[in-house]
C-alpha cells in the first residue's frame, strides 16, 4: 500500500514538474518578445538622432527626447538582462522529454538542482551507479525508487549519458 502512495506521490511529481517545465518554456517565449521589442526601439533612437542632425533648430527638445529615450532603454535593458540572469540557465540547452518529465522537477531544467542536488558536472559513469543503486535498493530515497521503479535498464543509461553531457553542453551555451 505504501509503494502504491509513493508511486502516487511520484506520478504528481512527474505531472507537476512537466506543468512547470510548459511554464518555463512560455515565460522563455516572453522574454523573447520582449528582446525583440527592445531592439525594436533601439531602432527607433536612430530615427530620432538622425532628425537631430537634420533639424538643428529643434536640438534641445529632440536631445532631450533622445536621452529620455536612451535611459528608458537602458534600464529596460538592464532590467531584461537581470531578468535573463535570474531566469538562469533555463534555455542553455534542450533536455529530453524523459529528463523533464522523470528529473527536472527536483534536480532543475538543467541539472542546476532544486529540491535535489545538483547533477551538472556529474559523470554519466557516476549517475549510472547512483540511479541503479537508488532502483534497487541500495541507496533509501523513496521518491527516486517510485520514479526509477518502472523505469528499463536503456532508459536509466540514457538518462546518465545525457545527464553527464550537461556540463559540456552549458559550457558550450554559455560561450
Amino acid at each position: 500500500m505504501i509503494k502504491k502512495i509513493i508511486a502516487l506521490i511520484a506520478v504528481l511529481l512527474a505531472a507537476w514538474s512537466y506543468f512547470m517545465m510548459f511554464t518555463s518554456d512560455m515565460q522563455v517565449k516572453k522574454l523573447d518578445k520582449i528582446a525583440k521589442i527592445i531592439s525594436s526601439t533601439a531602432m527607433e533612437d536612430k530615427k530620432l538622432n538622425s532628425l537631430q542632425n537634420t533639424q538643428p533648430v529643434q536640438t534641445s527638445a529632440v536631445e532631450t527626447v533622445v536621452q529620455g529615450t536612451s535611459t528608458k532603454d537602458k534600464e529596460i535593458e538592464d532590467k531584461l538582462r537581470a531578468l535573463k540572469e535570474k531566469a538562469g540557465n533555463i534555455a542553455a540547452f534542450n533536455v529530453s522529454p524523459l529528463y523533464k518529465k522523470s528529473c527536472s522537477s527536483c534536480h532543475g531544467n538543467v541539472g542546476q538542482g532544486i529540491i535535489g542536488p545538483k547533477l551538472m558536472g556529474l559523470s554519466s559513469e557516476t549517475v549510472l551507479k547512483d540511479l541503479q543503486d537508488f532502483k534497487n535498493g541500495n541507496r533509501k530515497n523513496y521518491v527516486m525508487y517510485g520514479l526509477l521503479g518502472n523505469m528499463s535498464d536503456e532508459q536509466l543509461v540514457e538518462l546518465s549519458k545525457e545527464i553527464g553531457t550537461f556540463q559540456s553542453k552549458l559550457d558550450e551555451a554559455t560561450k
